[in-house]
């Protein structure tokens, strides 16, 4: 059940715009930039790191079905731990997923600030690319503070938009790929695959961010398993077909367009109206992941205060829109911030890693919730197999951060220690108390 502190919120949020809305966050910037980075590690057998990352995603998405169809509470991923073990893990929890979100959306808005300059050099002015920064945020905010409505509907116009030149890349594309380029030489070591796959595993991450309006979700134990296996298996198609495609036009001349590989992909078999649709698909396609990304981890913010961790302003609700109005306004400051000052490629590794970390407490909160039958109104989704399911996502995912680097740890280990910090003080009083999370009936 909901907690008392959310019935304010509407839902209106059904299978079809909750698939839209996960393809949405996953096909973000990645996709058009990451082929190169996949073909560099591996060469040919660059459909390897995909098929590594598709299937830790069907393993992880078996896990968040799991939960989502147990716990309908707004913050996703953060609630399901949260019921799971308690509060602090909860937090914890909550915040991986906000460093995950602010550092993945700044990237992308920072990225989105690129595509634009090139289509319009005027925008490469610093502060021209700051005032569209903040202007990006701003758009976004007025949308969804007037209802969880419109920010789905825009979510779900701007998912088909963004697929459409990636659609016709691949229809067009395919016909002039050289076979010579696709042929793998050998199977690649197990290092550079692992490698390769967490670098790309940004290009399938996203998915938790769609799951924070649980709240706003319309009958989530059918919603979510329905919109999960859907997104998962129409994104995992796409990109190894885009993978295949921008490889077999551009064989090992791929590396050299490393910052555009799918737009010089376009250009070869469309011309220069080809390369100027694939980059104007990359500037919606960003967009279109900030829109959602709005949509989804302003909740958490709301969750937090709703849990008493954060101020309770940050919970309040919007009385004609039933909208975390204030949640949604600062979110889109900080993020705002974030992204006018840092780069793509310097955030998505941290977001990568933060990421992982996340799914890994989400895959341990799924068998508890299991074991202890934890669930809302209707019938739940259960784990295939019971914990082995939950155990192979699990090795998966230690194997892939095995490959992340001591700085990334670093940083990682430094924010959830001044978050365990933060936490303890106020629940000592200092700061005011940390409530219970809300309960699930079982």
């Amino acid at each position: 059940m909901a907690a008392p502190s959310e019935a304010g919120l509407v839902r209106a949020i059904g299978a079809r715009q909750l698939t839209a809305s996960i393809i949405n966050v996953t096909i973000g910037a990645g996709i058009f930039v990451l082929p190169a980075a996949a073909a560099a590690g591996l060469g040919p057998a660059a459909p390897m790191a995909y098929i590594v990352c598709a299937v830790l995603m069907a393993l992880i998405v078996c896990c968040f079905a799991s939960a989502g169809s147990r716990v309908s509470l707004t913050g996703g991923l953060y609630a399901y731990v949260g019921v799971a073990f308690g509060p602090f893990v909860g937090f914890l929890a909550g915040v991986l997923y906000f460093l995950m979100a602010t550092f993945a959306v700044a990237s992308v808005a920072s990225a989105f600030a690129g595509s634009v300059s090139v289509l319009w050099p005027a925008f490469a002015a610093p502060g021209v690319r700051t005032a569209l920064i903040a202007s990006l945020f701003a758009v976004l905010a007025a949308v969804n503070i007037r209802g969880v409505r419109p920010g789905v509907r825009l979510v779900e116009a701007v998912t088909v938009a963004k697929l459409l030149p990636l659609l016709v890349l691949v229809t067009v594309g395919v016909w002039f790929v050289n076979g010579d380029y696709l042929r793998w030489p050998g199977m690649p070591p197990a290092s550079a695959v692992g490698s390769t796959a967490i670098v790309l595993i940004f290009a399938f991450v996203g998915l938790e961010i769609a799951l924070v309006p649980s709240g706003e979700l319309r009958d989530p134990t059918r919603t979510v398993p329905r919109a999960l296996f859907s997104a998962l298996a129409i994104t995992t198609t796409l990109y190894l077909l885009i993978q295949m495609v921008a490889q077999g036009l551009l064989g090992p001349a791929i590396a050299a367009h490393a910052d555009a590989p799918l737009a010089e992909a376009a250009s070869r078999v469309l011309g220069a109206g080809g390369r100027l649709l694939v980059l104007a698909g990359a500037a919606i396609s960003m967009f279109g992941y900030a829109s959602g990304d709005m949509l989804g981890s302003p909740r958490a913010l709301f969750a937090f205060a709703r849990d008493g961790v954060l101020p309770a302003a940050m919970a309040r609700i919007h009385p004609r829109f039933h909208t975390p109005y204030v949640a949604i306004a600062v979110y889109a400051v900080m993020v705002a911030i974030i992204a006018a000052s840092s780069s793509f490629t310097k955030l998505a590794i941290l977001a990568n890693v933060a990421a992982l970390t996340l799914y890994l407490m989400c895959v341990a909160a799924s068998v508890e919730l299991q074991r202890r039958d934890v669930r809302t109104d209707g019938v739940p989704f259960a784990l295939p197999g019971g914990p082995v399911i939950a155990a192979l996502a699990a090795g998966v995912i230690l194997w892939m951060l095995s490959h992340a680097t001591r700085r990334e740890f670093v940083v990682e280990g430094i924010v959830l220690t001044v978050a365990a910090v933060f936490y303890l003080v106020r629940k000592r009083g200092a700061l005011g108390p940390v409530q219970r999370e809300p309960s699930v009936t079982a």
